[in-house]
């Protein structure tokens, strides 16, 4: 149990400090632990483009800024054999979205290295850069057009709030008054990691390719977002968006546009209920390839890939029956076919469908992009007939960048080009990661867990136990690289990590056994996996914990609300009540359509059976919550409402709130260590009071 002096909320910094107490002499024995330090120290490969000759990749090569406590972005190149791996632009600000203009001579990208982001051109012959705008607002989803002569691109364009108070007396000179009031008439009034939204829309605009004023093409009170795609003609875009005036209530839904750049002229290629998104263009410029959903207002929902002409005339589903999450559709060189990713058993693969529905599966699995903890993700580009360049990455590396060529399926011919981590990581002592099955009590459903042990591992000793858990929950973990897990392991804890049902990547059915009935049997099936790794018999049962963030922190909640088996929890940014979550997060427009089953004052029993808050009376385990401050999507009075909870039930308990976060909270490299630094903190604490 506590005692007296730590009976208010402990802060951050005494975590941390208590940390160092337990890891220092650690840390100073051996080197080569994984240690917070090494979290500054991470690269890893993102948004490859290859140059229209075919010779080389352009990547985004990012790192932490430990000065600024930010992510830095770099552009470096490496020929595709892997020799001439070099910068081209970097330096201390960022330089990101690099684009080749259609002949190869270009290179478009964003930078704020004079202050704020602008779109500039580097010639690739001499190396000179141009400046081409001026703009007040940062510019996004870049594209160049055919005949390199413009650039597209989205920005936000902000418009004057109104106000019903016109009265307000004028502040003499000098004065200090409050401040003027936030005047809020708009459905969507705030999101997560940007705050109170601004008045205005997201827009497309243009610019010459050499510089120039950027002219406006879009208009109405809509936001116009994602892939930029040029017609042939050089006269009219493609994108996709909700031009709906019920847009804010319709969250999901989306159609795909052709706007002329010249008058701004509409017209709506597909026209329907549910999403039509993505849009990309065929090489020979006659069919358009775009994600599609068929709303059944699930909770998880797979998209298809359809192909229609360009002028939105016989739509065709390529990838029917596939039932895995998809994306990142590219076509392929010859216009016969597109690549696109997809999520299975927790690992993003490649596939390739030809326009006649003839589906082929690559092998290739994307290296995951996920830092902190082991999500699906990745990327790649397509190169030429039968080439791709991908992250190719491991569950002990983060995302390289690696070069195939699939013309024969059954013995890829793979060419990694880049070892951003080798010097950090090769001496480390990092932790092996092995899969694990286990059945359902329930109903024999095969659920998959990955297991990370010490690189010391000896199976006659006991060790102790960490459950973590996955957010979404439509999400997926799967045997990927996990800075936080390596943490854990380095300090030394046994790590399981699951995938519980209502994950993605195994189907829409297994997915949504959770739909509108969470948390509920996800929690039988992470007791099963424990239950699994205790089976093996390295496991102490007496020093068994849990967390998880976002729907990972709603599942521990309830599982201490079911269970006293866990000697110590740590809840990371929770839903604890989902009546007040309905009217708190940002999302609140989606959450009430697709996760609940109505309106929440028409549904109070419903949710009120399947919030962690009601089983609240139960909890005896020692329990910390952490939570971002700014957090919009699990807000902040979620984790207030448990904690207050908690001490009138004289539970063991703490809050730690991470300043400056949302509900990415770990998206700064200093909030991802006092994240994890804090959850080990409290286990060290617990386990080393159990072994005292």
């Amino acid at each position: 149990m506590l005692n007296n002096r730590f009976s208010y909320c402990i802060t951050t910094l005494a975590f941390m400090l208590l940390t160092s107490i337990h890891s220092t002499q650690a840390s100073e024995i051996d080197a080569n632990q994984f240690n917070y330090q090494d979290i500054f120290e991470l690269e890893y490969a993102a948004s490859p483009r290859v140059s229209p000759n075919g010779k080389f990749v352009v990547y985004e090569r990012r790192s932490a800024d430990v000065m600024t406590d930010s992510t830095r972005v770099n552009l470096w190149q490496v020929n595709l054999d892997g020799s001439e791996h070099r910068p081209l632009l970097s330096g201390k600000a960022s330089y990101r979205m690099p684009r080749f203009s259609p002949n190869g001579k270009q290179l478009a990208y964003v930078s704020s290295f004079e202050g704020s982001s602008q779109l500039y051109v580097r010639w690739l012959d001499s190396g000179q850069t141009a400046r081409i705008t001026n703009l007040q607002h940062s510019p996004s989803n870049i594209s160049w057009s055919p005949n390199g002569k413009w650039l597209a691109f989205s920005m936000f364009k902000p418009m004057t709030g109104n106000s019903v108070f016109k009265d307000m007396p004028k502040k003499p000179k000098g004065a200090k008054w409050a401040g003027t009031a936030k005047y809020i008439d708009k459905t969507t009034y705030r999101r997560n990691g940007s705050g109170f939204v601004k008045a205005g829309y997201q827009h497309i605009f243009v610019v010459p390719a050499n510089g120039g004023t950027a002219r406006q093409i879009t208009q109405g009170d809509y936001h116009h977002n994602g892939t930029i795609n040029w017609l042939a003609d050089n006269k009219s875009i493609i994108i996709s968006g909700d031009r709906h005036d019920d847009w804010e209530y319709r969250p999901l839904e989306s159609d795909i546009y052709q706007i002329n750049i010249n008058d701004g002229a509409v017209i709506a290629l597909t026209e329907r209920a549910g999403p039509d998104f993505s849009p990309i263009i065929s090489p020979n410029g006659k069919n358009i390839a775009y994600l599609r959903i068929d709303d059944r207002k699930l909770a998880s929902q797979n998209a298809n890939v359809f192909v229609m002409n360009k002028d939105g005339k016989n739509s065709k589903n390529l990838t029917k029956g596939l039932d895995r999450p998809l994306g990142n559709i590219q076509w392929a060189v010859d216009g016969k076919g597109l690549y696109f990713s997809y999520d299975d058993h927790g690992q993003k693969q490649i596939a390739y469908v030809s326009t006649k529905g003839k589906l082929t599966k690559l092998k290739i699995k994307l290296g995951s992009q996920s830092l902190g903890r082991p999500y699906t993700s990745g990327d790649y580009r397509v190169v030429a007939k039968n080439k791709l360049v991908y992250t190719i990455a491991n569950n002990q590396q983060p995302a390289d960048l690696a070069f195939v060529d699939h013309k024969k399926i059954k013995k890829l011919k793979t060419v990694q080009l880049t070892q951003l981590n080798d010097d950090l990581l090769a001496n480390k002592q990092l932790a092996t990661v092995h899969a694990m099955t286990v059945k359902s009590s329930l109903d024999e459903r095969e659920i998959e867990a990955w297991l990370a042990l010490p690189a010391d591992f000896d199976a006659k000793k006991k060790y102790p136990l960490i459950l973590e858990i996955h957010g979404g929950p439509h999400a997926a973990y799967g045997p990927n690289f996990s800075s936080e897990i390596q943490l854990m392991v380095a300090k030394g804890y046994v790590v399981v990590w699951a995938n519980p049902r209502g994950s993605t990547s195994y189907g829409g059915e297994f997915a949504n056994l959770i739909h509108h009935n969470y948390p509920s049997s996800d929690y039988d099936d992470l007791m099963d996996v424990v239950d699994g790794v205790i089976a093996k018999g390295y496991i102490d049962e007496s020093n068994l914990f849990v967390t998880g963030g976002s729907g990972g922190g709603t599942l521990t909640a309830w599982i201490i609300g079911k269970t006293n088996r866990f000697k110590a929890a740590v809840v990371a940014k929770p839903v604890i009540n989902w009546l007040s979550f309905a009217l708190t997060a940002d999302g609140y427009t989606y959450f009430t359509q697709y996760w609940m089953p109505g309106m929440p004052w028409e549904n109070v029993e419903h949710l009120w059976k399947h919030s962690p808050l009601s089983l609240v009376g139960n909890v005896k385990t020692p329990t910390m919550l952490i939570t971002g401050e700014v957090d919009y999507r699990t807000p902040m009075s979620e984790t207030e409402q448990y904690y207050q909870a908690l001490r009138l039930l004289k539970v063991d308990s703490a809050m730690v709130r991470i300043p400056k976060a949302h509900h990415g909270i770990a998206a700064k490299p200093s909030n991802l260590i006092q994240k994890v630094g804090n959850i080990i903190a409290w286990f060290d604490k617990y386990r080393l009071e159990q072994d005292d």
